[in-house]
């Protein structure tokens, strides 16, 4: 196997693992390693294999932020909301080493819905609507990066 579709798929595998462990952007990498791939086999096939490609970035990315939002609107939640979650996720990120995004998040988003509400059920309800559309969005996400995965396979199939 020659290196020209070793690294493409290392790479596509390290984005696939950046989308479930969001330290690297998975999917962009993903699609990426495509673009490598089709400048060095700068065959028209590759070429149309890269396109198709980037149209499932597209529509993964857009899908990914717009279902989640749709249902986090649905349940209540506010963008203020999410807004200072995030804030909240990159400050446990330096304070708790590996888990500290993900504690700040939902803590986060608690701590903001019990200030609005005032109440706790509410609050929690708040912060279960959000978690799930967190995981939404990374499951769009990584069906996305498969997805691309999937045509560029077979792109290399074709063009070998």
């Amino acid at each position: 196997m020659e290196a020209s579709v070793w690294v493409p798929a290392i790479l596509i595998v390290v984005g696939l693992v950046g989308i479930v462990v969001p330290v690297l952007p998975g999917l962009l990498l993903v699609l990426a390693a495509v673009l490598i791939w089709a400048f060095d086999t700068g065959s028209a096939a590759g070429w149309s294999v890269f396109a198709l490609c980037a149209v499932l970035y597209v529509a993964g990315m857009g899908l990914q932020y717009a279902v989640p939002g749709r249902r986090l609107r649905e349940a209540g939640v506010r963008r203020s909301t999410l807004f200072l979650a995030v804030l909240l996720a990159l400050v446990g990120f330096f304070i708790i080493p590996v888990v500290g995004a993900v504690v700040g998040f939902v803590g986060g988003i608690y701590l903001v819905e019990l200030g609005h509400s005032r109440d706790r059920g509410t609050a929690w309800t708040s912060t279960r609507a959000a978690l799930k559309a967190v995981f939404l969005s990374i499951g769009i996400e990584l069906l996305a990066g498969f997805a691309i995965a999937t045509t560029w396979v077979v792109g290399v199939l074709v063009t070998t």
